[in-house]
């Protein structure tokens, strides 16, 4: 069994790659825009087989002008490559350089497993042979001599021979497509052993000799593929998560021409700004707006909540969601490709391309194993030459010691538990990005929370409306309609009061405030002190006001806001249980003294600091970092963005801006908190997982190799035994999904919201 997979066979020719490359702009267009003028393009690139492979592809692609990293992930063979500027880097041409075919990956093709039919066929024809063979030789075993004994060689060797081209063409292709290019693999010492033995036993039968091996040359193809065979079906049952949500997003829709026209549309060729028709049964395509219709949706894919969701013109709507009752209008917002669906789909992929300390160990060991194994395996032939005179002995250990050393068990060590925990995780609403933020989060020992928005749900509604003046509460509610943040769009909702000036221009500024200008006049919605920068008179002391968002005019308050937030469910029982597990947690916040020790003691956190902008959040945690602590940082916000990149990892509500969501290494998708400790106590138990499944694959080949090159073992039990290892290591991984989490198995929704009131900041 080898942690290559096969795929070379079904590659095209080199030859004629070069002239169907895809073109530049092709490429381009394929791309996702990271934004900073920053590209993502996925290729697909079946031929990538194991951790030499990922080594070969990354090296060489890190090495191209304009690259800033390159990804590969091997289940499934693709490799993601982030570049900046205009001109497109010659990736697939440096990879058809390598010998791996890539073309551009495409989501919306779904193909049949073809490695998996191909795979069952070797198997029923190496079974097949195998066991023809080995009936051929238990009359050799049982005293046949002279013609007989050669005859039944020649059969085996004539049964053997199409066994060998088509079941061990899995392996002999890789290995021919792998040293042509320069490169080795895993699948070459398998090819060479397999060879010799063919070959060892081949001469004996031309010779008249006592014995052949043709029984174990094919036999242990059989226990290869049988060992390759379950690794795949496991590997692909690890991410059915993956093909499960992929196959929520909706394959097109009917969109509305400006001239009243319909047509079809399948979901790649949708793009923002165009108008579709949603009936009821039908999944929400890509992100968009409800221009027309009510109706309920299920938003259970998203949030976790069970319970449908009314909608309305003027309401969000997220891929994936389900339309119940009414048929809907609704303007696309973003492409299918950039769509919260597609988000999610790329983040569970992400989870084994991670490049976690591990893992770089066990591909650095993966890299180095074809050379090394050659080297032991010849000598150990010299060795054993010089012992015994023997050549026949001396052969037959070295292909067992090929077969042997395969370190198939290490490449899966790692791989194997990251697919299996992201996917646990995506069943409890968590998204991973990669292994190594699993890796992070385990070694953490401090905890910091933002408070708006991720303690508490972000959805605050203005209480104190009836007591403020209708033309301050109309200019607010306009400058408000210009922003994102949870207390502007709770104040948008009162604009359009008559006489109030109109507004020329407007700015935001992350973590203070909004400032417009109108007739001359400067108004700024914010911060107290940022808003009210002169001094504190005029309106204010009539208000009676303390909050911290207020509207001035020309650095004088003129209006106060008071506002109601709800804490997030079970926030109370996710910080007791992150304190449980020895962790520090503090709440930082740009909020006021008295609403973040309202919420601090609800919640029970022991240490706040109010009144802090993005800077002060970064400062506190380099302090923390610079204290000894890994950090971890939950945040939701603009202005969190800096604070999460800082941290040593991170985690995001879905709620929260794009940014934020694209800076953290987490995002949980439901409304209960308790998702931090869930994916800590997750990520701890795969690391021990992972330990364990290094510590299998090292004690394996401690035992096994010396006992192979003293010669006690077979070409055939040395199959039989790197499959074992191999499937040992898939075994102990899958132990993941059975344990039983610290935090409830499954975050389930509920609707008991604690009320705060809360005199609200605009950070």
């Amino acid at each position: 069994m080898s942690c290559c997979a096969p795929g070379a066979e079904m590659a095209l020719d080199l030859g004629s790659v070069t002239s169907i490359l895809p073109s530049s702009q092709e490429i381009k267009l394929a791309s996702r825009s990271l934004g900073g003028g920053l590209r993502q393009t996925d290729l697909s690139v079946p031929m990538v087989h194991c951790g030499a492979c990922i080594q070969s592809i990354e090296t060489a692609i890190a090495k191209l002008d304009h690259v800033d990293a390159a990804r590969v992930n091997l289940s499934t063979k693709r490799v993601s490559i982030r570049w900046h500027g205009e001109e497109v880097p010659p990736f697939v041409a440096t990879l058809g350089r390598l010998g791996y075919q890539a073309h551009l990956f495409d989501p919306e093709v779904e193909e049949k497993d073809k490695t998996l039919s191909e795979l069952i066929r070797a198997v029923a024809v190496g079974g097949f042979a195998a066991g023809n063979i080995m009936l051929l030789s238990v009359s050799v075993w049982s005293g046949a001599e002279g013609a007989t004994r050669d005859l039944f060689h020649w059969v085996s060797a004539l049964i053997a021979i199409p066994a060998l081209a088509f079941a061990g063409g899995i392996y002999f292709r890789s290995a021919w497509n792998a040293l042509r290019h320069g490169r080795m693999n895993m699948d070459v010492p398998i090819a060479v052993g397999v060879s010799l033995a063919y070959a060892m036993s081949l001469y004996e039968t031309i010779n008249h000799g006592d014995h052949a091996y043709f029984d174990a040359s094919v036999s242990l193809l059989f226990f290869l593929l049988i060992g390759r065979t379950l690794e795949h079906v496991m590997r692909e049952r690890a991410r059915t998560a993956v093909k499960g949500l992929s196959r929520l997003a909706s394959r097109g829709a009917m969109v509305l021409g400006d001239d009243g026209t319909r047509d079809y549309l399948p979901v790649c060729e949708i793009e923002p700004g165009m108008k579709m028709l949603i009936a009821a049964g039908e999944r929400i395509p890509v992100d968009g707006a409800i221009i027309h219709g009510t109706s309920d949706l299920d938003c259970s894919l998203v949030s976790g909540e069970s319970t449908p969701s009314t909608v309305a013109p003027g309401g969000v709507v997220q891929a994936g969601t389900l339309n119940l009752t009414g048929p809907l209008m609704i303007e696309a917002t973003a492409a299918a490709k950039d769509s919260f669906l597609a988000e999610m789909v790329r983040l569970m992929e992400a989870a084994e391309g991670g490049r976690a300390h591990y893992r770089r160990i066990a591909d650095r060991v993966s890299a180095l194993y074809a050379p090394v194994v050659h080297l032991t395996a010849f000598v150990t032939f010299i060795g054993w030459m010089l012992a015994s005179g023997d050549w026949h002995r001396a052969i037959t250990i070295a292909i067992a010691v090929l077969i042997i050393t395969c370190p198939c068990a290490l490449g899966l060590a790692v791989p194997i538990v990251q697919v299996v925990a992201a996917r646990r995780l995506f069943e409890n609403g968590v998204m991973v990005k990669d292994g190594s933020a699993m890796e992070r989060l385990a070694t953490i020992d401090a905890a910091v929370f933002d408070k708006t928005g991720t303690l508490t749900l972000g959805q605050p509604r203005l209480v104190n409306a009836s007591s403020i003046d209708p033309t301050m509460l109309a200019i607010a509610a306009d400058m408000a309609a210009h922003s994102r943040h949870p207390f502007s769009r709770a104040m948008a909702g009162f604009a359009g009061f008559s006489g109030q000036p109109k507004l020329e221009s407007v700015s935001e500024y992350p973590g203070f405030g909004i400032e417009a200008s109108a007739t001359g006049n400067t108004w700024r919605l914010g911060l107290r002190g940022w808003a009210g920068w002169k001094a504190r008179t005029g309106g204010e002391g009539k208000l009676g006001g303390f909050g911290a968002t207020v509207l001035s005019k020309n650095g004088i308050i003129t209006a106060s806001f008071a506002f109601e937030d709800a804490l997030r469910p079970d926030a109370s029982a996710a910080v007791k249980q992150l304190k449980d597990t020895g962790l520090s947690v503090e709440m930082l916040s740009g909020d006021t003294a008295r609403a973040c020790g309202e919420v601090a003691e609800i919640l029970g956190v022991d240490r706040f600091v109010p009144a802090m902008l993005p800077s002060g959040k970064v400062e506190r945690i380099e302090t923390l970092a610079k204290g000894g602590h890994k950090v971890l940082m939950v945040g939701d916000g603009l202005n969190d963005t800096p604070a999460l990149g800082a941290a040593h990892v991170s985690i995001a509500p879905a709620t929260a801006a794009d940014i934020g969501r694209n800076a953290a290494d987490f995002v949980f998708l439901r409304d209960s908190l308790l998702a931090v400790p869930l994916a800590l106590d997750i990520s701890r138990k795969a690391g021990r997982l992972i330990r364990q499944n290094i510590a299998i694959a090292i004690v394996y080949n401690t035992v096994a190799v010396p006992i192979a090159i003293l010669g006690h073992v077979t070409p055939l039990i040395a199959a039989v035994a790197m499959s074992a290892s191999s499937l040992l290591v898939i075994g102990n991984a899958l132990r993941l999904r059975g344990f039983a989490s610290n935090a409830p198995a499954r975050i389930a929704p509920h609707n008991r919201r604690s009320r705060i009131g809360e005199w609200a900041r605009m950070s």
